[in-house]
């Protein structure tokens, strides 16, 4: 009992500690944030360098003359957060961008099937250039007048709207740069049907009469900034990431680039990089098998950047090469990712219970394709779940049910021994030994079950699918908390009728800990989204209903054998009181003989023995029931008046 108490001690305290956190990060959001330009305020000013490859992608590129043409770059100051030139726009089945043409950035991206929090009629802009968020796409060349995300681009068609049309897979905006030292560069933008994959390409000409050996850097640009919509308790991780064959899947977080503790690997020829947010991404895929150097970096308070440098290869005099990077933006699908680039369905991050929480996601697609409704999927998968624990549940509320069974004896003993809180706990042992109860068998199979549940749990919450996927009636997204709060009410009266279910804690503090803990995680449940609290609602209504039959069926068979063994005493009226008596002494003498005894327990056994020698000595003297219960003759009356005659 004592370890009861203290599990759920360290719950409600956890839970209010997070609760705190939360409220404070929600009522003190940072201090400040950038404001893009404002050239009059310095602390909107940024360095921004230029990428620079390492010694081994250097060395591994060959010759000295890419040493040369790397020093010839020449970082400067930009007064501006970003520079603004002519707008491009680009418009898909999928996706509506913008590129500006100063750096040739997409400096917008909107998803058309995913709906923005703040306007359901427009798209969620996962690329954007605010001032109150920022996140954008750049690239350039790295080498002596190559261009750069500096760089100002002309569009060469002299075209400012694309758009994918009927009959068509894609569709190509081609941006060119002023030619330097008879280097002309075009870079080539490549929007495809039916994904959200860019193609982002250069094309070297050179012109000049010397071979060049440049290199390719492909980066995002964003604030550390959570996207509108997150949870008031429940947060996901918001920032870079990247993955290699060899070191797997690894976050870089922000508060490490500040403190300069960030530690990842740089050098590959495998994986790739991204940044993250909840539902949606943006990462750079690299071809695997080619070398590249992955970088992260914090360049100024707020802003980060994080990106690939590849090189291009020699480019002779007369020859033009190209080099293609693949840019994805758009939502965590789980099993799209995956076809696109090994691991990264891993940025679906479910933690250390991945290995838990993707079979459990494949059965909830299993069930959507058949029900065509993830709030139904849910509930189906609730019962899945809560059908493979049955046993363990069973188990758990077997031992809950007795110990229900037995709580008013328990009580008693507490009573008996309220002084000496060390022979209380010996005469309980002693009891559930002679009952054969475990007073943790009704936890242990709730611990063995929470990891499922808890990977659930990161389940629901991490799956993009549930965006804006209604369930029924006023629930029309699954991923935000249910607006008119009905189904954290009936939680909360299901957990109260659940708290019922349980064998009441003899503890008074405990017990109010019970009586409070229903209310308290209610309120908790009133900010986590619909599709979580639709699952934990039918978790408790198929535990409660399993508790209940439980329940039932062992205090029916305690009354059974309580009133078996009365009759089996074959005493009257009053001798089912006087042996419930005689039974709650000798339990008693029991106890107390298990262990030392005190003068106070050494009196109580005296009194226990006079009492029950008296019982003996009136039962000898009482006739037997069955000689009481027969009735006697009636006189004869007749014989008795004609005697009296006479």
């Amino acid at each position: 009992m004592e370890t009861r108490k203290l599990i759920l001690i360290i719950i409600l305290s956890t839970s209010l500690l997070l609760l705190w956190e939360s409220w404070q990060k929600e009522t003190q959001p940072p201090v400040s944030q950038v404001t893009p330009g404002a050239a009059t305020d310095s602390g909107n000013q940024r360095h921004d360098p230029l990428p620079v490859p390492g010694d081994e992608l250097a060395a591994g590129a060959g010759g000295s003359g890419v040493a040369s043409g790397i020093e010839g770059v020449t970082p400067f100051i930009t007064p501006n957060l970003f520079e603004i030139g002519e707008k491009i726009q680009v418009t898909t089945d999928l996706v509506s961008a913008e590129i500006d043409t100063a750096g040739g950035d997409i400096r917008k991206l909107g998803l058309l099937e995913h709906p923005a929090r703040e306007d359901e009629t427009r798209p969620y802009e996962l690329l954007l250039d605010q001032s109150a968020r920022f996140q954008i796409s750049q690239s350039g060349l790295i080498g002596e007048g190559l261009p750069s995300h500096k760089t100002k681009y002309t569009v060469d068609s002299n075209k400012y709207n694309y758009e994918l049309r009927p009959g068509e897979d894609s569709v190509s905006v081609r941006l060119l740069a002023p030619e330097v030292n008879g280097i002309q560069v075009a870079k080539i933008y490549t929007f495809h049907r039916g994904t959200y994959v860019i193609d982002v390409s250069f094309e070297i000409n050179n012109h000049s009469d010397s071979t060049i050996l440049p290199f390719s850097y492909f980066q995002m640009m964003r604030d550390s900034k959570e996207p509108a919509g997150q949870g008031f308790l429940v947060h996901s991780y918001t920032g870079p990431a990247l993955y290699t064959e060899e070191e797997k899947f690894l976050k870089v977080k922000f508060s490490d680039l500040d403190k300069n503790k960030a530690e990842y690997p740089t050098n590959a020829d495998d994986g790739w990089i991204a940044m993250l947010e909840h539902y949606f991404l943006t990462a750079w895929l690299p071809e695997q098998g080619t070398p590249r150097e992955y970088y992260v970096k914090r360049l100024a308070h707020n802003q980060y950047t994080a990106g690939v440098i590849a090189p291009v290869g020699a480019v002779e005099p007369g020859q033009t090469q190209y080099i293609t990077m693949p840019f994805y933006a758009g939502p965590q699908e789980q099993k799209k990712l995956a076809e696109l680039s090994p691991g990264l369905d891993l940025t679906v991050d479910y933690g250390w219970l991945t290995v838990l929480a993707k079979p459990l996601f494949w059965l909830l697609s299993f069930y959507h394709s058949y029900v065509d409704n993830w709030g139904i999927a849910i509930i189906l998968l609730t019962l899945t779940v809560k059908l493979l624990f049955f046993p363990l549940s069973a188990a758990g509320y077997r031992s809950m049910a007795k110990l229900r069974v037995v709580t008013p004896k328990l009580q008693r003993i507490r009573e008996q021994y309220a002084g000496d809180r060390q022979r209380m706990h010996q005469a309980m042992m002693e009891f559930y030994k002679q009952e054969k109860i475990n007073p943790m068998g009704g936890c242990l199979p709730i611990l063995v079950q929470i990891p499922v549940f808890i990977a659930l749990f990161w389940t629901l919450l991490a799956a993009v699918e549930l965006r804006y996927a209604p369930l029924a009636l006023w629930i029309t997204d699954m991923s935000v908390p249910d607006p008119y709060y009905v189904l954290p009410l009936i939680m909360g009266v299901s957990m109260y009728i659940q708290s019922k279910l349980s064998p009441k804690p003899t503890d008074p503090i405990q017990a109010r800990i019970m009586q409070i803990m229903p209310v308290a995680f209610s309120i908790f449940f009133f900010f986590f989204p619909a599709g979580l609290v639709l699952y934990s609602l039918c978790n408790n209504i198929l535990s409660i209903a399993q508790q209940w039959q439980i329940t039932r069926m062992l205090e029916n068979k305690a009354e059974a054998e309580e009133e078996k063994k009365s009759k089996g005493k074959g005493r009257g009226k009053g001798a089912a009181a006087d042996e419930t008596e005689t039974d709650d002494l000798e339990e008693t003498k029991q106890l107390t003989h298990s262990g030392d005894t005190t003068a106070k327990d050494e009196k109580d056994i005296e009194d226990a023995e006079v009492i029950e020698n008296k019982e003996a000595a009136v039962a000898e003297k009482e006739p037997p029931a069955a000689a009481q219960a027969q009735p006697k003759p009636k006189p004869r009356r007749g014989k008795g008046r004609k005697g009296k005659k006479r």
